[in-house]
């Protein structure tokens, strides 16, 4: 390239940032569902779009563009996206009325699985993009106000990975002291209920230089805790620093090493990934939290093997009963479905067996509902609403006590609590437990930020109150 060209770029691009600086500040409201990962996501566009003269609004009024990051998993996910937009093509067209423009976008898990659908079903939308690629988003938006509707849901997750945008450091203060990292996305398990591995596409790790990497971006602006994602995180593996096949176990030590980051978490994990190394992690890495988030979704054999969960309840037990021995107060938390295809009552006590033997400290529990695409789907005997209904009141009940028995069992006791943010009342301060629940303190306990030694005076409905020790 000869100086001409060089010194020619160079007052485009002087000139190109001056109008930039002058043009009015476009917004972004980005609404998210769903899980841990589609909030990461979420702060990844974002930062995807400030390099397109974006920012962050919590107004959905204010924006020149709205994005839905949607979920697939919970019943008639596709038709409250659908009510959603109806509501925003409203507005948009009130927009339109006094000449402002307001772009419609959606991504995440539904736009994977709905695709071109969602743009026959909605017109206004403008944009259809898959959660591997939003990443492309500037370039999507160029073609976007170029006349186009684009739907972008053709991927190969390594190309994500390879270009997450990394946001500024004054963001990721604003953002607070924990944080999500993901670790690893997709799933080759194909539980007949799941539509993971058709919208998230198969298993892929990111590899350990990245994550470090962003780690100590994290650790740099405040961030206390991260919690690793994935959705079979513990199937994590990738070439470490020193050229050796790593797991999760062994990541977790590394990251452990990066100064001010104090605390770690992962989820969600898969029974079947358990391996040594990740249960000696539990023991010996004071800094990985005692909580474990491991699904079992049945006490039934035979509904486990329906659901092609390829473990066994017994398989399940004895593995709680290694990571137990590893870390004695370790707490658990899991999933379970009730009302699958074939469920019986007996098979339905089997699972209310298995909890009350394993005395969770938290749950989800939901009932079954079909997923089109998926096997679960097309499956005989499908138990009637009001059976399942009543059993998931039935398991909720159980789940409920054991979780109010386990914040009942801290008071009195003393441990660790990361401040985390101010108290929805003035004079307070809310932590967080090592096993994720707040923590209410007096703000004078502490800086957010502050790890501090507390002693639990009494429990609320998903709380615990506390003193400083």
């Amino acid at each position: 390239m000869d100086l001409n060209t060089i010194e020619r770029n160079e007052t485009d691009s002087a000139s190109q940032s001056a109008a930039a600086a002058s043009a009015p500040a476009k917004k972004v409201f980005v609404k998210t569902y769903g899980c841990q990962m589609n909030v990461y996501d979420s702060q990844r566009m974002t930062d995807a779009l400030a390099a397109d003269g974006y920012t962050a609004t919590d107004v959905i009024a204010d924006a020149d563009l709205v994005l839905l990051n949607t979920c697939h998993i919970r019943e008639k996910a596709a038709e409250k996206v659908y009510s959603e937009l109806g509501r925003i093509r409203d507005m948009k067209a009130e927009r339109a009325a006094v000449g402002r423009e307001m772009l419609i976008g959606v991504a995440g898990c539904v736009a994977q699985a709905e695709g071109a659908e969602i743009i026959r079903r909605s017109p206004a939308v403008d944009l259809v993009i898959g959660p591997q690629t939003y990443h492309r988003l500037p370039d999507v938006l160029a073609r976007v106000r170029g006349g186009e509707k684009i739907v972008e849901t053709e991927y190969a997750i390594e190309d994500k990975f390879e270009h997450l945008p990394q946001p500024k450091r004054a963001e990721m203060i604003k953002r607070g002291v924990t944080a999500f990292l993901t670790v690893q996305e997709g799933c080759d398990k194909f539980c007949t209920f799941c539509v993971v591995p058709y919208t998230r596409g198969s298993e892929v790790s990111r590899p350990v230089a990245q994550i470090v990497a962003e780690a100590e971006r994290l650790a740099d602006a405040g961030v206390r805790e991260v919690t690793l994602l994935g959705q079979n995180v513990n199937a994590w593996h990738g070439k470490g620093e020193d050229g050796m096949e790593w797991g999760l176990g062994r990541l977790l030590f590394r990251l452990a090493e990066i100064p001010g980051l104090a605390r770690l978490r992962y989820t969600t994990s898969h029974p079947r990934d358990m391996d040594d190394e990740l249960i000696a992690a539990h023991r010996d890495l004071p800094a990985l939290m005692p909580y474990l988030h491991l699904p079992v979704q049945s006490g039934s054999d035979r509904i486990l093997k329906a659901m092609n969960r390829r473990h066994t309840a017994k398989d399940y037990l004895a593995l709680l009963e290694r990571i137990r021995a590893a870390r004695g107060d370790i707490a658990l938390s899991g999933d379970f479905i009730v009302g699958f295809p074939g469920e019986t009552d007996a098979d339905f006590e089997a699972t209310m067996g298995l909890v009350r033997q394993v005395n969770y400290a938290s749950a989800f529990s939901f009932k079954y509902s079909p997923r089109p695409g998926t096997p679960g789907a097309d499956m005989p005997d499908h138990v009637p609403e009001a059976v399942k209904d009543e059993r998931l009141q039935r398991l909720q009940a159980l789940l409920l006590k054991q979780q109010q028995d386990f914040g009942l069992g801290l008071v009195g006791s003393t441990i660790d609590t990361l401040i985390e943010k101010p108290g929805r009342q003035a004079g307070q301060k809310v932590g967080r437990s090592p096993w994720l629940q707040p923590v209410i303190v007096d703000e004078m306990a502490g800086e957010i930020g502050d790890i501090i030694r507390v002693r639990i005076t009494k429990t609320g409905y998903n709380s615990l109150f506390a003193e400083l020790a």
